[in-house]
């Protein structure tokens, strides 16, 4: 297609040109009149506008005028308010409180008049009652001018002279009342007691009716009165019953109450007759505190059962406690509230507890502080006279399957092995003190009780038994301290006595395993933690006694000149003589603890003390640096003394023939016997004969003496020779 020629391009335009200017013009033409239609348009609204302003102007100006009119008004009422009224109402309001205060004033004085009224119509009803013999209405009349006086007094900030006086007229006609009362009651009442400043009633009637059971009172109705009198019978115990006790005090509170105390003290109609407060309430609230505590410590403290199988027969104790109890409450005696002697009765399974476990620690230390000498013998056939066990529970019986089937199998597992003797685990033949054997049957019998108990009362008494241990190991050792010190015998008692305890602390409490509650049953019930602790107090007496008997040995073998110089009859008699001691100070022991101490006990501790002496006399010659022929002589002889007669110490049992073995049995019990039998033949024997014994380190000298120790010897014993220096040579 052929481009169009510039010519007709330029044509185009032209005429494109023309048609916008063309346009324009006409759209200014429009608008201008356009224009000049809206300035029509808006002057005529302005005027409209300003033809409707010029009423609403004028109303505004005149509101104005009337503004300033109330203003002015407001500012002239306001002024005459601050300056006319105010100040008639400021006297209106002091006008009004002056009256005010005027009428509580005159109220008060009237509601004092009124009481002063109040007070002296009383005092003359009062008066009135008093000559007529009508005390209980002039008490009251006389209560009524006392809470009078107490209003007049109670007011603050208004006080008269009057008041003084009329409280001293008040105390006047009260112990005016008081005098006519008494008059009346020594012509009614005739007490055949002693004067006392006491309650009369409480001090001489109830008091030793409840703590004497002989003392019966007695009541006798005649025309013009009644009797109470007393009479004492033979008691049937020792402690007055419960039921008795609250059969005298009701009685008495009855005759009382139907002659004396049954008056209402309060009369006024708009009380009931139940709410009325009477004699009888008033006496009540005086007395029975220090009654009910009479009837706790001596009367129901003494009714509490000794063991458990009567505590059944306590539930009579307990209802004719509350039979009293609502007795004394219908006659007014007592309030509605259960009393301390109520509890009391119903809580016996608690006071039950704690008397057994008081009951038990007084009769276990009557036994640690009796004698001890007082004694039984123990065999391994002994074993304390324990009543039958009862059952154990269905829960218990499980528990004792299981352990029997566990020491089935034990058992059946050891069939086959070597059996052991049935005393192996027996404590061996002793003496112990009588009251340590009623010592352990209490602690049985206690364990015992405790099985049919409660649970708070089993566990007690468990724990009572426990504390007797306890008690016997701290108290015994410090009540008979002295004896135990001088006393050999009774030292050797007190051992057995802490090793029998001891012996059967191990196994009793497995015995009341399962027959204690189940509190105790899962490994609380044991007495295994104190058998270290009686083991240890036994011995340690023991051994300070053996320690006394040590040192005794050693200061009689001090007077014996160091066995030096025998040739001297002095020294040698000083020798022999303290030799001579301590045989009779070995044999007297023997004797002492002959049948008391276990064999085995008696043979260590006479072979302790023997090896004592023994060793003590060897020391004494060994360190002598010259012993002459004569010297070796006569110490030989006093050796021979202690080796014949020192045997003959071990007497453990009273047949004369069975101690026998045991002497022969020196050597084991006797450490340095063999030493002083080689010493002997040293002081015999030549230097080839020492040689001999000494065998090159291998004989029995050897055994017994060191080399230094033997060369020591042959110095003392021989003179300096040649054939010492050779017999020396050999020994090492």
């Amino acid at each position: 297609m052929a481009a169009p020629s510039p010519s007709l391009v330029a044509a185009v335009l032209a005429h494109s040109g023309r048609l916008e200017k063309e346009d324009l013009s006409t759209r200014i033409s429009r608008l201008s009149r356009r224009v000049e239609e809206l300035k029509g348009e808006v002057c005529n609204m302005i005027n409209k506008k300003y033809n409707e302003f010029l009423p609403s102007l004028q109303s505004a100006e005149d509101l104005v005028s009337q503004v300033d009119s109330l203003s002015s008004n407001i500012d002239l009422l306001k002024s005459r308010i601050e300056n006319e009224v105010q100040r008639d109402l400021n006297v209106a309001i002091a006008e009004f409180t002056e009256l005010k205060q005027q009428l509580e004033r005159d109220s008060l004085v009237l509601s004092v008049l009124k009481q002063l009224q109040e007070f002296d119509i009383a005092i003359k009803e009062y008066s009135t009652a008093l000559l007529e013999k009508n005390y209980v209405a002039a008490a009251r009349h006389l209560e009524k001018a006392r809470s009078s006086l107490k209003m007049l007094e109670s007011r603050q900030g208004f006080e008269l002279k009057v008041l003084k006086a009329l409280g001293t007229e008040l105390t006047v006609q009260t112990q005016n009342m008081l005098y006519h009362l008494g008059e009346e009651w020594r012509q009614m009442i005739l007490w055949k007691l002693p004067p006392s400043k006491g309650q009369l009633l409480l001090k001489y009637i109830l008091k030793p009716l409840i703590s004497y059971p002989s003392l019966w009172a007695i009541v006798e109705e005649q025309p013009d009165g009644v009797v109470l009198r007393f009479e004492c019978a033979a008691p049937n115990l020792e402690h007055p019953s419960p039921v008795e006790v609250f059969g005298k005090i009701k009685l008495v509170l009855e005759v009382l109450h139907k002659h004396l105390l049954n008056i209402p003290l309060d009369e006024w109609g708009e009380h009931d007759k139940d709410s009325r407060v009477a004699l009888a309430e008033v006496l009540g609230d005086m007395i029975w505190e220090e009654i009910s505590d009479c009837l706790i410590q001596d009367c129901l403290v003494y009714s509490i059962p000794a063991n458990s199988s009567k505590l059944e027969q306590y539930v009579e104790v307990i209802k004719s406690t509350e039979e009293f109890e609502k007795s004394l409450k219908n006659m007014r005696f007592l309030k509605g509230d259960t009393t301390d002697l109520l509890k009391y009765a119903r809580n016996v399974n608690s006071h039950f507890a704690n008397k057994k476990c008081q009951d038990v620690i007084v009769a276990a230390r009557n036994l640690m502080t009796s004698e001890i000498h007082n004694t039984v013998k123990i065999t391994p056939d002994s074993s304390i006279a324990l009543p039958k066990l009862p059952d154990p529970g269905v829960g218990d019986h499980l528990k004792m399957q299981k352990a029997s089937k566990k020491l089935h199998n034990e058992q059946m597992n050891l069939e086959n092995e070597t059996k052991l003797s049935q005393h192996t685990f027996s404590l061996p033949t002793c003496r112990i003190s009588a009251s340590v054997e009623k010592l352990m049957e209490l602690a049985y019998q206690t364990l015992l009780e405790a099985t049919t108990s409660t649970d708070q009362c089993c566990i007690q008494l468990f724990y009572s038994v426990r504390n007797i241990f306890h008690l016997f190991y701290d108290v015994v050792p410090i009540y008979h301290k002295e004896n135990l010190q001088k006393l050999p015998q009774l030292a050797a008692i007190h051992h057995n006595n802490c090793m029998y305890i001891a012996h059967h602390l191990l196994t009793l409490g497995h015995q009341f395993r399962y027959r204690l509650t189940c509190i105790l049953c899962d490994g609380a019930a044991t007495f295994v933690d104190l058998v270290p602790g009686f083991r240890r107090l036994g011995m340690e007496c023991f051994l300070a006694q053996l320690r006394v008997q040590k040192g005794e040995l050693l200061e009689r073998l001090s007077s014996a000149r160091n066995f030096s110089n025998m040739d001297n009859e002095e020294n040698y008699s000083a020798a022999n003589k303290a030799t001579r001691q301590v045989l009779h100070q070995l044999k007297r022991l023997g004797k002492v603890w002959q049948d008391v101490l276990p064999v085995n006990i008696y043979c260590k501790a006479m072979g302790t003390l023997l090896n004592t002496a023994l060793s003590e006399i060897i020391n004494r010659i060994t360190a002598l640096e010259d012993i002459s022929a004569e010297d070796a002589d006569r110490l030989h002889s006093l050796c021979r003394t202690m080796l014949e007669e020192g045997p003959q110490v071990f007497t453990p049992l009273l047949e004369e023939n069975k101690n026998k073995k045991y002497q022969e049995e020196v050597p084991v019990y006797v450490p340095k016997w063999m030493m002083f039998k080689e010493l002997m033949i040293i002081l015999q024997a030549n230097l080839q004969e020492i040689v001999d014994q000494w065998a090159d380190s291998k004989g029995p000298l050897a055994a017994e003496f060191s080399p230094a120790e033997v060369k020591s010897l042959i110095r003392a014993l021989f003179q300096n020779t040649e054939r010492r220096a050779a017999a020396l040579a050999k020994i090492k």
